[in-house]
């Protein structure tokens, strides 16, 4: 695959951002869609923006979805402060009912699902979070796209042009010596964004052995020169 129109979400958060950011930056992609609750910050000639309340329900945007062959999952809530059947609403529950209905209208779609380091599989495990990614890759496998790809990465090193009044910028500045502790002591544990962005792209672009991502898959698929 030499060129690439895309559909990201997620875009008003950090790892949706920094992967919209390297889109906007990378010739091989020709056309963005950004599918969003709220405006982005972005413009751009290869960049359209729709803005949607309801990412339970998509089908009413489907004559808006013509012509896209990958989709960059990367919305996502944090488990905390939530019961199971609410983070398992809108992780697996979500993120299942709009993979579906793009599953079912391009299945020639590769398609790039955030998780999480850790993520449990056999969905038994004690970690309720864990449990819930583990169902969500587990399920997505099973839909009739081109490929999927699960991304687990870690510690995540933002980059510039984040947008200082972006939540994980403000946090970021109390826990980076935590991440440049990480980056010494466990160098395997901690993902540049910027990496992160371009793992997606470039298995969208080339493919990759595995559906799942760990870190050192991930930091493979960065590099440009990558081997499938």
């Amino acid at each position: 695959m030499n060129k690439l129109n895309v559909i990201i979400t997620g875009a008003t958060g950090m790892v949706g951002e920094g992967v919209l950011y390297e889109c906007l930056q990378r010739s091989e992609i020709e056309k963005i869609l950004v599918i969003t609750r709220q405006p982005s910050g972005y413009t751009h000639p290869k960049l359209t923006e729709i803005i949607h309340k309801d990412f339970f329900d998509i089908s009413s945007l489907s004559n808006r979805l013509t012509g896209y062959n990958a989709c960059y999952f990367c919305l996502g809530v944090t488990s905390m402060g939530k019961k199971e059947p609410e983070y398992t609403k809108l992780t697996y529950t979500l993120t299942l009912n709009f993979a579906t209905i793009l599953s079912k209208l391009y299945p020639d779609m590769t398609f790039c699902y955030i998780s999480g380091a850790g993520t449990d599989t056999s969905e038994k495990g004690k970690t309720m979070w864990a449990r819930v990614k583990g169902k969500t890759e587990n399920d997505l496998q099973k839909l009739p796209f081109k490929k999927v790809y699960n991304f687990r990465p870690g510690g995540i090193e933002p980059f510039l042009p984040l947008k200082p009044t972006h939540t994980y910028y403000k946090m970021y500045k109390y826990v980076k010596w935590i991440i440049s502790a990480m980056k010494v002591i466990a160098p395997n544990y901690v993902i540049t964004l910027k990496d992160l962005a371009a793992a997606m792209i470039n298995a969208s672009l080339m493919g990759y052995s595995k559906p799942v991502l760990e870190m050192k898959d991930m930091k493979i698929l960065a590099n440009d020169n990558a081997v499938k």
